[in-house]
């Protein structure tokens, strides 16, 4: 299988590096190991000289490219004395993103390839 081929360092220079949303980062210019941590990180600088460190665990996919795992985003809900029982809404897709046709699972959109990207199966649609 292709997904268990191993990375070297020398495939990793160079590569570009896209967020979840689509958007690049900048491309991979050195991998280091964390001291006191296990695996490594990538040194990602971008189009303007800045450096970010990216640990391996925030690495969604690699192959010609790199792509980053989602940031888990949370809200803030203040508590009240009285909650709501929760009603049951109906589940329809209210955004125009496309959904897998293998998992079902929303889409994200790769500028630079443009195409849909389908991170659960980690393939192209």
């Amino acid at each position: 299988m292709e997904n268990d081929k191993p990375l070297t360092r020398e495939a990793l220079i160079s590569m570009e590096v896209v967020d979840a949303r689509g958007r690049l980062l900048g491309k991979v210019k050195d991998v280091a190991f964390a001291i006191g941590r296990n695996g490594i990180s990538l040194t990602v600088e971008n189009d303007t000289g800045e450096t970010k460190n990216i640990a391996w665990e925030e690495v969604q996919a690699a192959s010609d490219f790199i792509i980053l795992k989602p940031v888990a985003q949370t809200t803030y809900q203040p508590q009240s004395t009285y909650q709501q029982p929760m009603q049951q809404q109906p589940t329809q897709q209210t955004t125009s993103q496309p959904l897998c046709q293998t998992c079902g699972k929303p889409l994200t959109w790769i500028p630079q390839y443009q195409r849909w990207y389908c991170y659960n199966d980690k393939k192209y649609a």
